[in-house]
């Protein structure tokens, strides 16, 4: 595709940046677009994996300090209403209110599994901000049992919160090839080494597991060598 046409479809502002850290050349230009893409996209199996184990993990010992498996609904109306969430707008409580309507409209039963499912990546990762995680008793710490011992909810909540924050980044097609106006991938490759790290704190078979289809590297080496 002729530059042009793909600024026209992408945006002028958009390819910019590409454009400024190719030395203004329009054929690197759309090679870094693209190679940005395809380490965009061979970030995606390793996030949805971290996305899911975390999810589960906080599930499980969510589920086991209210002794209910069910929790994640009975709850709307517990620890999801206390009135020190006034600030965040109940957050949590709000989030399950959407996924029953979403559920409902779809004709589908309400369940735990359902809304558990339901909830988004945010969800999960704000039952390690304070003012969640004291109402839960700081059981979700309990998920990463293999951590070492200086590491504390704050530092889980940080690391959590940039690998969020990139999750999106990825998701919105957002780049994450600069650092400024230069080609650096130096972002991209220390969140992948924060998830093997978090994954290997919850349980060294879950990183093993990532592995295999982790093509991060092959494809960052690729974009380097444009």
């Amino acid at each position: 595709m002729e530059y042009n046409k793909l600024e026209y479809y992408l945006s002028q502002p958009r390819l910019n940046r590409f454009l400024i850290a190719s030395g203004n050349s329009k054929t690197k230009a759309q090679k870094l677009y693209r190679a940005n893409l395809r380490v965009a996209q061979s970030f995606y199996p390793i996030l949805n994996l971290f996305e899911i184990f975390l999810r589960n993990t906080c599930n499980y010992q969510v589920s086991s300090h209210f002794a209910n498996p069910n929790w994640i609904i009975t709850e709307k109306n517990g620890f999801m209403n206390h009135s020190s969430l006034t600030a965040s707008r109940f957050f949590l409580k709000n989030s399950i209110i959407n996924a029953e309507k979403s559920i409902k409209r779809k004709g589908g039963l309400i369940t735990a599994g359902k809304i558990v499912a339901e909830q988004s990546f945010g969800f999960w990762t704000s039952l390690f901000d304070t003012h969640h995680y004291r109402l839960i008793g700081g059981v979700v710490i309990h998920c990463f049992k293999h951590k070492p011992t200086g590491i504390n909810r704050s530092i889980l909540n940080q690391k959590l919160n940039r690998i969020r924050e990139f999750r999106n980044r990825v998701y919105h097609n957002e780049p994450i090839c600069f650092r400024g106006n230069l080609i650096d991938f130096t972002y991209a490759e220390d969140i992948k080494d924060e998830i093997y790290e978090l994954l290997s704190w919850i349980d060294a078979d879950l990183a093993n597991y990532v592995e295999y289809f982790d093509a991060i590297e092959n494809k960052i080496n690729i974009a380097k060598n444009l």
